[in-house]
C-alpha cells in the first residue's frame, strides 16, 4: 500500500503540457504563477490549474502548450539564476566585511577605520573596475557593523575552542594580570590543551576585566568561570603557570592554593604542577649580581642626554660629527626584558663620546673614567648580553617546557665554565671585559671579584629553578625517553618504557622527527606513556603569551580609546592572539544578510 502511494505521488512528465507545471527541488511548481503544490498528486495540480489558469490557456492545442511550457521553463531558469547571482553577491559582500573586520582587529585599529577602507575601495574601484562599483558598495563597513563582525568572529573562535576542548586529554593554564590605559585590571588566561592524537592547541581561554580588587579569591573565581564555561573537567588540569605574584602563588588564599582545593573537592586523582614563569625568574636572577650602582649611573647619563630636547639634538649632532657608528643612545625601560642589555651595550660602545659630550656640558666625568667603573660596566654589559640571549631562547609561542628547561640547564653549565675561566684570568666569552682588560693593567682587572659574582648568579639560578629540577625525570621522559633509566621511572610506565626502548623502529622514528613530534608516534599499546607525554606537552613554561597579549592590549586600548567596552576589547584580543584556529567566515556569512553601509558614519 505504501509503495502504491509513493507511485501515485510521483510527478509525471505529461503534466507539464496538461497543467503547465514542472518539478523543481522535489516540489511541483506552477510555471504561470510560481506557486508550489505541497503534495505531488494529480488532483491537487489539476485543481490549481483549473481554478487559476484554465480560462486563459484553454484554447491552446498540445503543440502550442509544449512551446509555451518550454518558454516558461526558460524564464524560470533565468529568474533562478538571477536570484542565485544576487545571493552569491550578497554573501560575498558579507564575507568581505568579515575579512576586513578581522584585519582591523588584528592591526589594533579603531572600528571606524572600516569607513576609511570603504572610501579607499570605492576610489580604487572607480579607476580599476567601475562596472563593479555596486558590488563594492554593498560591502558594509560602518563602525557598528565592524564592531558586530568583530564580536561574531570572536564568538566563532571561542565555539571552535570549546569544540576542540572536548577532545583534550590534558590541559594547563597560564595566568597573568596587568592594567590597561584606564587602570582597569585585566586578567588573561591561556590554555594549552593536548588531544588524544597528542596535537597541541594553544589559545586564549579568557580575558576578564576586574573593576574591583584583585585578590587571590577573585582571580580564582574568574579562572574557575573560564574552565567551567568551556566545560572542561578539573581532573584533566595538570599544570598552572603564573607570574609569581602573591595573589597568584599563595598556598592558601592565592590562586594556586584555591585551584588545588577545588581539585580536591572534585576528587581529582592527579596532582597539580605549579610553575613560576621561567622568563620572570631568569630576569630576577640578574638582581643577584647586585650591580645596581652601575646601572644607576648609566641611567642617569642616558636621562641627562635624552630628557631635554636640546641635549638630545646636540648629542646626536656630536655623534654625527665624530663619525660614530651609532646615532643615539636608547632609553632604559625596566619592564622591557631586553632594554637593560641594549642600553649597557650602547653606552659601553659610546663611552668615550659620552664623556666628551658631558664635559662640553660642564659635567664631571671622573666616575665614568675610573678603571673600576669601566671594568664593572664591561662585566655587566657582557653578562647582560648572555642573559638576553637566554631570554630570547625562552620567548615564543609553542615552546615545549623541556626545551626551555634544557636552555636554563645549559646556561647554568656555562656559568660554571665562565667562573673557572674568569678565575684563570681568561674572560674569552666576555668581549667587553677583554677590551677593557687590554686597555688597563691585568693586575687591576678584578677577575676574582667577577668570578664570585658568576658563582652567586649560578647559585641563584639553582635556587630559583629548584621546582623545575624536581621534574627532571618527567622532562627526560619527553625529551629523550630512550636514555631514561627505567629503574628511576614511575612504576606505572616501566613496562611500557622497556618496550619503547627496545623498539628499533620507534628509535629510528625518534631520530627522524625529533622531540616535539615523536610523542604522536607512540603506539596506542603504550597508553601510560602517551598520557605522560600529553601531560608534559600541555605544560606552560612561561607566561610569555600573557605578556604578549598585554602588549597588544596597550596598542588597542590607548588613551584615545579608553571608552572601548570590555566585550569589544576581549573580542579584538581573541582575534589578534589566535594561532591554531581560524574563524569560519562561510558559516558566519550564511547567517547574515547584506546591508549597504553609508560613507558618512563617524567614530
Amino acid at each position: 500500500m505504501a509503495k502504491r502511494k509513493a507511485e501515485n505521488r510521483s510527478f509525471l512528465d505529461k503534466w507539464e503540457a496538461e497543467y503547465l507545471f514542472t518539478y523543481v527541488k522535489d516540489k511541483p511548481v506552477c510555471l504561470v504563477c510560481g506557486v508550489n503544490v505541497a503534495v505531488s498528486k494529480e488532483y491537487n495540480i489539476r485543481r490549481h490549474y483549473e481554478t487559476k489558469h484554465h480560462d486563459k490557456y484553454k484554447d491552446l492545442d498540445m503543440t502550442q502548450r509544449s512551446q509555451k511550457v518550454e518558454e516558461m521553463k526558460r524564464s524560470l531558469v533565468s529568474q533562478q539564476n538571477m536570484f542565485k547571482k544576487a545571493t552569491s553577491q550578497s554573501e560575498a559582500a558579507v564575507k568581505a566585511s568579515y575579512i576586513v573586520a578581522a584585519e582591523i582587529a588584528k592591526s589594533a585599529r579603531p572600528f571606524n577605520e572600516g569607513e576609511f577602507v570603504k572610501k579607499c575601495m570605492m576610489k580604487v574601484c572607480d579607476l580599476v573596475c567601475p562596472e563593479k562599483k555596486q558590488a563594492f558598495s554593498n560591502v558594509s563597513l560602518s563602525r557598528n557593523t565592524v564592531a558586530d563582525r568583530t564580536c561574531d568572529l570572536a564568538t566563532n573562535l571561542y565555539d571552535q575552542l570549546m569544540e576542540k576542548g572536548k577532545d583534550f586529554v590534558a590541559f594547563s593554564l597560564a595566568v597573568d594580570e596587568s592594567c590597561d590605559a584606564s587602570d582597569t585590571a585585566q586578567l588573561s588566561v591561556f590554555i594549552r590543551g593536548v588531544d588524544s592524537n597528542l596535537c597541541v592547541t594553544e589559545e586564549l581561554l579568557g580575558f576578564k576585566s576586574m573593576h574591583g580588587t584583585t585578590t587571590g579569591k577573585e582571580i580564582f573565581e574568574e579562572v574557575s568561570k573560564c574552565v567551567t564555561e568551556i566545560k572542561l573537567p578539573w581532573d584533566k588540569l595538570v599544570g598552572l603557570t603564573t607570574d609569581g605574584a602573591p595573589a597568584m602563588c599563595g598556598k592558601k588564599s592565592g590562586l594556586v592554593g584555591m585551584v588545588r582545593e577545588k581539585m580536591r573537592e572534585e576528587n581529582c586523582a592527579g596532582e597539580l604542577t605549579v610553575y613560576h614563569c621561567i622568563i620572570h625568574q631568569e630576569s630576577l636572577c640578574a638582581k643577584a649580581l647586585k650591580m645596581e650602582h652601575v646601572m644607576t649611573t648609566v641611567t642617569q647619563v642616558v636621562n641627562f642626554i635624552r630628557a631635554k630636547g636640546l641635549n638630545h639634538r646636540q648629542f646626536k649632532f656630536f655623534l654625527e660629527e665624530c663619525g660614530s657608528e651609532y646615532a643615539d643612545v636608547p632609553y632604559h625601560t625596566e619592564v622591557r626584558w631586553l632594554s637593560r642589555g641594549k642600553v649597557l651595550n650602547r653606552c659601553f660602545e659610546l663611552r668615550e663620546e659620552i664623556c666628551q659630550f658631558l664635559e662640553t656640558k660642564g659635567k664631571d666625568t671622573a666616575e665614568l673614567r675610573e678603571q673600576k667603573f669601566l671594568c664593572e660596566l664591561a662585566f655587566l654589559c657582557d653578562i647582560s648580553s648572555h642573559l638576553d640571549a637566554l631570554n630570547l631562547q625562552l620567548q615564543g609561542r609553542g615552546r615545549i617546557i623541556t626545551d626551555m628547561y634544557a636552555a636554563v640547564r645549559a646556561f647554568k653549565t656555562k656559568l660554571c665554565l665562565w667562573e673557572n675561566q674568569m678565575l684563570q684570568g681568561n674572560p674569552c666569552h666576555f668581549p667587553c671585559c677583554q677590551t677593557i682588560k687590554a686597555q688597563i693593567s691585568t693586575a687591576v682587572f678584578p677577575c676574582v671579584q667577577f668570578a664570585e659574582k658568576l658563582s652567586v648568579l649560578a647559585a641563584e639560578f639553582s635556587r630559583r629553578f629548584a621546582d623545575f629540577d624536581v621534574q627532571k625525570c618527567r622532562f627526560e621522559l619527553l625529551s629523550n625517553p630512550f636514555a631514561v633509566d627505567v629503574e628511576n621511572a614511575p612504576t606505572n610506565i616501566q613496562m611500557e618504557l622497556i618496550e619503547l626502548q627496545c623498539n628499533d623502529t620507534l628509535k629510528s622514528k625518534y631520530d627522524a622527527v625529533g622531540t616535539a613530534q615523536f610523542p604522536r608516534f607512540i603506539p596506542d599499546t603504550m597508553p601510560q606513556l602517551r598520557t605522560q607525554a600529553a601531560q608534559m606537552l600541555s605544560m606552560f613554561g612561561s607566561t610569555y603569551l600573557c605578556e604578549q597579549l598585554f602588549s597588544s592590549m596597550k596598542m588597542t586600548k590607548t588613551t584615545h580609546r579608553r571608552r572601548l567596552t570590555d566585550e569589544h576589547l576581549r573580542s579584538i584580543l581573541r582575534i589578534s592572539s589566535t594561532q591554531s584556529l581560524s574563524p569560519d567566515i562561510d558559516e558566519l556569512a550564511s547567517k547574515k544578510r547584506c546591508q549597504v553601509s553609508g560613507l558618512g558614519t563617524s567614530d
